[in-house]
């Protein structure tokens, strides 16, 4: 995965499982630390983004989801400590409150991909007869980026 992420343009990796993720980003930022953090995954990673919060009052820690399985526990001391904001980011229940900015988001998303700009990293691409591979590759958290079934005899997908 650290390899897929410096393919698309990452400056830095962190293989936190092998290493003191706030270690490695207070190096990477000279000791300031992270503005805004993006967690899709909750659980352990949580309390690692946590620790890596800067400390200026105006930081921000976006909730994603879970894809760890497990929910963290939010110290809240923490927020306090650091003075920083936990935001959680719900896009499908967000969109049900404001449609218009659905269509807004779908319009910029469309604009961004017809200028060659959005590339998403695809790693495997399975033709439908073939969908069993795909899941099991997913089964296996094998999936970096995107995994694609393709139809109708195309070779390739159109990411």
């Amino acid at each position: 995965k650290l390899e897929a992420c410096k393919k698309v343009g990452a400056d830095y990796v962190v293989n936190y499982s092998k290493e003191d993720m706030k270690e490695a980003v207070g190096k990477i930022t000279n000791g300031a630390f992270c503005d805004v953090i993006y967690d899709p995954v909750g659980g352990k990673i949580f309390d690692q983004c946590v620790r890596c919060v800067a400390v200026r009052g105006y930081a921000r820690l976006l909730v994603i989801g879970f894809a760890s399985g497990t929910i963290p526990k939010f110290p809240v001391n923490m927020a306090l400590i650091k003075g920083f904001d936990l935001v959680g980011v719900r896009m499908g229940g967000q969109m049900a409150f404001q449609p218009e900015l659905a269509d807004e988001m779908l319009q910029e998303l469309l604009k961004l991909a017809n200028q060659g700009k959005l590339k998403p990293y695809v790693c495997a691409e399975y033709p439908m007869e073939k969908y069993k591979e795909a899941f099991t590759l997913m089964e296996q958290k094998k999936v970096v980026g995107k995994c694609c079934i393709t139809f109708n005899n195309d070779a390739q997908s159109k990411l």
